[in-house]
């Protein structure tokens, strides 16, 4: 007996009403990019190795999926590598190539491929799948798809005011109300580690506090011991972790705080202009909150740092986050080249849309007629009336045999085919069309102008 086919585990076959609904979300944020003035690119589904490692961190490292290169790549293997065990020596001489992490360090490598035809500041967006090779669990996937604006090119300050704007927008149009952006910077937390006596452990620092919200205080504390961060340096955190109120006067007990910080007090400086401008604009749907303790473990952010979490209630990672990254082409050769992006869960955004209730039925609407088959002379006549309602844009088919009209009518309802169509001897002499609304079960005969105007409404 052969055996039962399956799939990797965190991925996932889509039915067509799963497609359906991730083509709105996607389509949805697709227009607003476009709106915000944003042009598409795509980049491969693989990159060289040397592109994408290094870039994450030690962390992020670990997750990247490797593809094993062609032929007998074990062959040149020398006998000594072979026998060491060693996965570092091992893998860089049986793969060249990895699939992409995440579609911000490809785009770092296509601005710096491609910068003499490029205009800065140049705004791109990217829709596109990743791999990680993640432990799946509810809303994270070792496939997934991301959806990225970024702007590079500019270290205006406006340009994270227009993200956090175009992250309202696209939650307004999808009716997501009460989604909470958090921002903080990383110059604040190169100034706090500075003022705690971490600076040499920075990203040390920022990846164990980057959990705080998923492994609580005590033990982000003892993952910092553990790393080296002195107590007397953990304790002066503890202002941190106590730290409510509003946006301004958490800035202000920041600014106490960092006093002793030059880098410190510049990234508080970028954060009131944000907020500032953020308050004059206003958001329709969404919230800006500072959170100083979203660290996110990426090494390449130098500034602002996004993180979207879903509105009060839903329980779900992040559905979205980015930040400003001051140099990030420079890795590839070309210095000084700011930029700032944002992504959009797909996934995780289509959950809270599930469990919300928030999809609009339209959406998932399949064949609006099924022409019955009653055989092949009959069926003739229904696909030249096929063709017509499908030029004029409505969803019809014919069925395929001229099978029992039981059968038929059942596969209508299984499809949720709201109507069917019967043509058959007298209605082929007649010219006319018999209907049935499958949820009422009235027919009524109709001429084609009828029938048109029926199935429009």
């Amino acid at each position: 007996m052969a055996q039962r086919p399956s799939i990797p585990k965190g991925t996932r076959d889509f039915n067509a009403e799963e497609v359906a609904k991730r083509t709105y979300i996607i389509d949805t944020i697709k227009d607003k990019f476009e709106v915000f003035g944003f042009q598409p690119i795509e980049t491969p589904s693989f990159e060289n190795s040397e592109t994408l490692m290094g870039k994450y961190g030690d962390e992020g490292d670990r997750l990247i999926f490797k593809i094993l290169n062609s032929g007998e790549y074990l062959k040149k293997l020398s006998d000594e590598d072979y026998t060491s065990k060693s996965e570092q020596k091992i893998t860089s001489k049986i793969s060249e190539k990895a699939l992409r992490y995440d579609l911000t360090v490809p785009f770092a490598r296509y601005v710096v491929q491609h910068q003499n035809d490029i205009e800065f500041p140049f705004k791109r967006y990217q829709i596109q799948p990743v791999w990680r090779a993640d432990r799946p669990q509810k809303g994270r996937f070792r496939e997934f798809y991301q959806c990225d604006a970024d702007v590079v090119g500019s270290k205006a300050l406006f340009q994270e005011v227009e993200l956090i704007q175009l992250y309202d927008a696209v939650f307004n149009a999808l009716k997501l109300h009460g989604a909470t952006i958090k921002i903080n910077n990383r110059k604040v937390l190169s100034g706090i580690a500075e003022v705690i006596g971490a600076k040499d452990k920075l990203i040390d620092f920022t990846v164990a506090l980057d959990k705080l919200d998923k492994i609580g205080e005590e033990k982000v504390k003892t993952e910092m011991l553990s790393k080296g961060i002195a107590e007397s340096g953990i304790a002066k955190l503890q202002p941190l972790f106590e730290l409510t109120g509003n946006f301004g006067s958490q800035i202000e007990s920041l600014k106490t705080i960092l006093g002793p910080s030059e880098g410190g007090l510049k990234g508080i400086k970028e954060l009131e202009f944000i907020n500032k401008a953020i308050e004059d604009l206003k958001l329709k749907s969404a919230k800006l909150e500072l959170d100083v303790t979203l660290a996110r473990g990426l090494n390449y952010y130098t500034g602002a740092i996004f993180e979207v979490s879903a509105p009060e209630g839903v329980k779900i990672g992040s559905i979205g986050g980015g930040g400003r990254y001051d140099d990030l082409t420079g890795i590839f050769g070309l210095k000084n080249m700011s930029g700032v992006g944002i992504s959009f869960g797909l996934d995780r955004i289509y959950l809270v849309l599930e469990e919300l209730d928030l999809f609009p039925d339209t959406i998932t609407e399949t064949t609006k007629v099924l022409f019955i088959n009653f055989g092949d002379s009959e069926a003739m006549a229904c696909l030249k009336v096929v063709s017509k309602l499908r030029e004029r844009g409505i969803k019809a088919e014919l069925y395929p045999d001229s099978a029992k009209m039981k059968k038929q009518m059942n596969y209508a309802n299984r499809r949720d085919i709201p109507f069917v169509v019967l043509v058959g001897e007298e209605e082929l002499k007649s010219e006319t069309f018999t209907l049935k609304d499958m949820m009422s079960g009235a027919q009524e005969k109709l001429n084609f102008g009828e029938l048109l105007d029926t199935l429009k409404k």
